[in-house]
């Protein structure tokens, strides 16, 4: 690597970190109040919330990192060009392809961050994720477990125990269940015990009786029972079990999917290799986001005006290559057997900088001819 190639790129991966940094604080502190307000109010300690902060930051990380790499490369450029450094390395003989070595080395180490947080750690973290809300759901249902207390889990629910044994069952039960403006119907039993299932937390009562009150027909019907079970997962956000999905599986099992894999999520191997590929495409975006950063910025030259210009049509053509990603995903999501089209916005950013290096490049040669037209 040359010392210019080496000059740029420290220049890159510095304001780089730099941008990342910030991206990510406020794209984290935006979502941590919302996360922060959830965990408090269920009752979660300050040690979950961090947790959980940590858990979301490979995404965050994702998200912030292509724009990162393209704003970095914009403001090295346009500091570059205006003190003049582009100009002297051109007159060298530099074409703008050679210019643009270090900004692809420097995309190339943007790309294999964002293959090891979209292949790897991204899909490891909602996966710990999910698993963990899992937990503070049941959490949250064991927390209904209160001694000689009336308390409240949800709207419309009363629920009291007399006595709590060692062993983990409940004596005298009362549970008024007033959610159904029509009926309302009360569960008394003298025992219960509260199980996990399949679909979530229930509460077995044995040796009870069910009042069921008609406000409309104004009657009262009772049932008595030897053993009833009471779904009290629910009462909470999560507590049924559920289908884990798919962008929280390994990228090896979405590539290949079997058929155990296919029944868990309860999608098709045509969708998950769908996700896979979209994972995979997501890796393109950052050496396609600085090199447009960098071939747009070169089409202006040296310019006591600056760049401005330069740098909104490099902005445009950013948010043009966000909305083709959003299309690509939608297609794809249609049809799955269209996956190719998630690599077209990274391999038309791709494109779409060697062509305006082309363009450059072509506009510096017409430089010199046209002054010596002019002095002739």
């Amino acid at each position: 690597m040359s010392r210019f190639d080496r000059y740029m790129l420290s220049q890159l991966m510095m304001l780089f970190g730099f941008f990342a940094l910030i991206l990510v604080a406020v794209y984290w502190v935006n979502r941590a109040v919302t996360l922060f307000d959830q965990l408090i109010s269920d009752g979660q300690s300050a040690l979950v919330f961090l947790e959980f902060t940590a858990l979301t930051l490979p995404n965050v990380i994702r998200l912030v990192l292509p724009v990162a790499a393209f704003v970095a490369t914009v403001n090295v450029t346009n500091r570059l060009s205006a003190e003049s450094e582009l100009v002297v390395m051109q007159a060298t003989g530099f074409s703008p392809f050679r210019l643009a070595r270090p900004v692809l080395y420097f995309g190339v180490i943007v790309g294999a961050m964002l293959a090891v947080l979209v292949l790897t750690l991204v899909p490891a973290s909602r996966a710990t994720l999910a698993e963990r809300r899992d937990e503070i759901s049941e959490n949250i249902a064991n927390r209904f477990l209160v001694e000689a207390q009336f308390i409240h889990p949800a709207s419309g629910i009363t629920f009291y125990i007399r006595e709590i044994s060692a062993a983990g069952e409940l004596h005298d039960i009362f549970l008024a269940d007033a959610r159904d403006d029509a009926v309302h119907t009360t569960y008394t039993a003298e025992r219960a015990v509260l199980v996990r299932s399949e679909e979530g937390p229930r509460l077995v009562m044995f040796d009870g009786m069910a009042q069921r009150f008609d406000r409309k027909a104004r009657g009262l019907s009772v049932t008595r029972f030897d053993d009833f079970s009471y779904d009290v997962g629910a009462l909470v956000a999560g507590g049924k079990a559920r289908r884990p999905q798919p962008d929280e599986l390994p990228t090896r099992q979405l590539l290949w999917p079997d058929r155990a894999v296919t029944d868990l999520t309860g999608k098709s191997a045509e969708d998950l290799r769908l996700v896979a590929h979209g994972r995979i495409s997501e890796v393109l975006l950052g050496p396609a986001a600085a090199l447009i950063g960098f071939a747009t910025l070169l089409l202006g030259g040296f310019s006591r005006h600056g760049l401005a210009r330069q740098i909104a049509g490099a902005v445009f053509l950013l948010i043009l290559l966000q909305l083709l990603v959003n299309a690509g995903a939608r297609l794809g999501g249609g049809s799955p057997a269209l996956w190719p089209v998630v690599y077209l916005p990274g391999l038309t950013g791709l494109a779409t900088g060697a062509l305006l290096l082309s363009l450059a490049g072509r506009e510096r040669r017409k430089g010199p001819a046209f002054a010596a037209a002019v002095a002739s």
